[in-house]
């Protein structure tokens, strides 16, 4: 397993159910900085760093989704030894479907269960301009409409210089990318998403059923774009339920 997807942290030897979870544009493993403390005992929650961020700050970001998901893949192969999900909200939803695309592939453990979180279904036509080639006013003006960047983060000149290259090269990641249809996934699949989402309102989730074909669910929270934020505890017993993680998770609680 290289260790640098997971910010540093050890695969725990004592884990009955892993969670992977893939962040959204602009964000790295810090977005589920408080989903193992709120998982039961015999689950850990595992984060995935994309370069281009926190710890991987330097390592240039990836840019388009097939190289993006082959590394993942890769980086993952080790650490599939025991039942596991796939968690991503908005562009990591797009991620972690992908991804088990990519792994229905390789002669490795396959998702017990994925969750997609925000994000629109895979066809679905872009509704806003690009911003991949737009200019760094019209990216920080975007920001804003989307709400997920705190106002001081905004002002922070040199901060947003060590953003504005990785969300440039996510959003291409999420522009560029041209979905090939497949045979739907053998996997369970539930969508998530807020009530409130302007970005991808609950209507733009409906063609995610056709993805799968061993059931899918949806499921609303109150809640922006950004729901996820002050949903974690519901969150978690929701991944907990949806993927029988819990029947399956020992008594031991897992170092954070």
């Amino acid at each position: 397993m290289d260790r640098r997807w997971l910010a540093g942290r050890e695969l725990s030897p004592g884990a009955d159910f892993r969670l992977f979870c893939l962040p959204y544009a602009g964000g790295g493993a810090a977005v589920y900085r408080a989903w193992q403390e709120a998982a039961p005992a015999g689950v850990q929650v595992l984060a995935l760093e994309p370069p281009g961020r926190g710890t991987r700050l330097r390592e240039a970001p990836f840019r388009r989704v097939a190289p993006l998901i082959r590394s993942v893949a890769e980086a993952l192969a080790g650490a599939l030894d025991r039942p596991y999900a796939l968690f991503g909200h908005s562009m990591g939803g797009l991620l972690a479907f992908e991804l088990a695309r990519a792994l229905r592939r390789r002669p490795v453990r396959q998702p017990a269960h994925v969750f997609v979180s925000a994000a629109a279904s895979p066809g679905t036509a872009p509704t806003r301009p690009l911003l991949h080639c737009a200019t760094d006013d019209e990216i920080r003006r975007r920001l804003v409409e989307l709400g997920g960047t705190p106002p001081d983060l905004l002002a922070n000149v040199e901060l947003m210089e060590l953003m504005l290259p990785v969300l440039r090269a996510d959003f291409a990641v999420l522009e560029t990318y041209e979905y090939r249809d497949e045979t739907p996934l053998s996997v369970p699949l539930t969508v998530l998403g807020g009530r409130a989402d302007r970005i991808v309102p609950p209507k733009a989730l409906d063609g995610w059923q056709r993805h799968t074909s061993a059931g899918s669910r949806l499921r609303l929270f109150p809640g922006d774009h950004f729901y996820l934020h002050g949903a974690t505890a519901d969150l978690m017993s929701t991944v907990m339920r949806d993927s029988g993680a819990a029947a399956l998770a020992g008594p031991a609680r897992l170092p954070h």
